[in-house]
């Protein structure tokens, strides 16, 4: 079957870009919603914008239509990302390098379509956009998925020889800057990670901390009073963006200390932590990390660390795993380009004993994030995040239903055997 035509349009993320970097020097002042202040990551107009997204629909030769959202994380341009993703600024290049290598072509193999794309470079020789990549294979993925009459997940299970998985896969929650209310929503709902907490600079963290210590000590306790059962046993994850580094002047003995007292305060709940430290070096972020996990590994120090900030490609990915700098990755699948890639890359962790955490960002779209819980259920990562958006009710009935009904429909085909 052949791919007769290609479809683009302009979308709406589910959340916003923000510039990470005049957030975190402190200088961004809240207002409402906004953020008042001067941009300092190039692209940027505004502290915070709107998130943008476009939509490749690939018209295939019977007549289906199958989809996918080209979309970049939140804080696009910091930590070695791709710069922001603008939809009219990106949609001419997919039309002039893309474009011509799908009209015409003949669905074969979803891998080897993948990384054709997924090495696609524009005329000064470099790669396309991230973006692009991630959001023309999810359209590939769907279009092999839809001429074979199979499911997405059966299509990677079937190429890359994973097992599928016969149970849900681990729902991850972020509550965004309403770490209360939304905390209160996940518990509800028995989210089986939660709650991120976008600890994004030193005010919200405390100078020495002291404000995330309250927030665990009063989040273990909202645990308990709202959850409808005691068999309802959330871990805990809170993402600090490197601020915990900055409050302990990246004194690796003093980060671990604090990360001890931490872990007696959630007690009994695994606690795991994402980004303690962010450094301005892809490798000096890798060592710091390795140092991290190697001191609270043996000082028995029950505290999980994961890996995001510059790791942002499957190299990346690869180097964090083997230098062991973390306790798990975050895959952030549109930081890697083609689904190819995050596929890989989950495989990659699994093989060397590193848990992996399929990820992605609040700034994606339902479409990508349907596509996600077909790559989890075909790789089986340790969890994956709810998505996209901060309000959580919405990303959570995006991921959780696609991920049942999937599981229904599989379980039914192996019924009719």
């Amino acid at each position: 079957m052949k791919i007769v035509d290609v479809i683009l349009s302009k979308g709406l993320s589910g959340f916003y870009f923000d510039d990470q970097r005049a957030i975190r020097s402190g200088n961004a002042r809240e207002d409402g919603f906004a953020y008042l202040g001067e941009a300092v990551t190039p692209g940027f107009t505004k502290i915070r914008q709107a998130g943008e997204s476009v939509s490749v629909q690939l018209v295939l030769e019977d007549g289906q239509i199958a989809y996918g959202d080209c979309a970049a994380v939140q804080y696009s341009g910091a930590g070695g990302r791709d710069p922001l993703f603008l939809a009219d600024q990106y949609i001419p290049v997919i039309e002039e390098y893309v474009v011509p290598l799908l009209k015409g072509q003949e669905l074969g193999s979803f891998r080897e379509m993948a990384e054709k794309i997924d090495n696609c470079r524009n005329g000064d020789g470099k790669l396309i956009h991230t973006a692009i990549r991630y959001g023309v294979t999810q359209a590939i993925l769907d279009a092999v998925a839809k001429s074979q009459g199979l499911t997405m997940a059966e299509v990677i299970s079937n190429e890359y020889g994973t097992e599928l998985a016969t149970e849900p896969i681990p729902l991850m929650g972020q509550t965004g800057d309403d770490r209360f209310i939304n905390a209160d929503r996940m518990i509800l709902k028995q989210i089986d990670v939660l709650p991120h907490g976008l600890f994004n600079n030193i005010s919200k963290l405390g100078a020495n901390g002291e404000k995330l210590r309250d927030y665990l000590s009063w989040l273990k306790s909202r645990v308990e009073y709202l959850r409808s059962s005691s068999d309802y046993v959330p871990d805990f994850q809170v993402d600090v963006y490197g601020t915990i580094g900055e409050a302990f002047g990246q004194d690796i003995e003093a980060i671990g200390k604090y990360c001890a007292e931490l872990v007696e305060i959630v007690h009994p709940y695994n606690l795991r932590i994402e980004g303690p430290i962010d450094l301005d070096d892809r490798e000096a972020q890798i060592e710091a990390m390795a140092k991290l996990r190697r001191y609270v590994d043996e000082n028995n120090i029950p505290v999980e660390f994961v890996a995001d900030e510059w790791c942002n490609t499957l190299e990346d990915v690869k180097d964090f795993v083997q230098a062991k700098a973390g306790h798990m990755i975050q895959i952030k699948a549109p930081d890697l380009g083609g689904i190819n890639n995050t596929i890989e890359a989950i495989l990659y962790c699994k093989e060397y004993g590193v848990r992996a955490y399929l990820g992605g960002t609040c700034n994606e779209t339902e479409r990508s994030a349907q596509v996600t819980v077909h790559i989890a259920l075909a790789t089986k990562p340790c969890q994956i995040l709810s998505k996209p958006g901060m309000g959580f009710d919405e990303g959570a009935s995006i991921c959780r239903n696609e991920m049942n009904r999937t599981l229904a429909l599989l379980n039914w085909k192996k019924g009719r055997r």
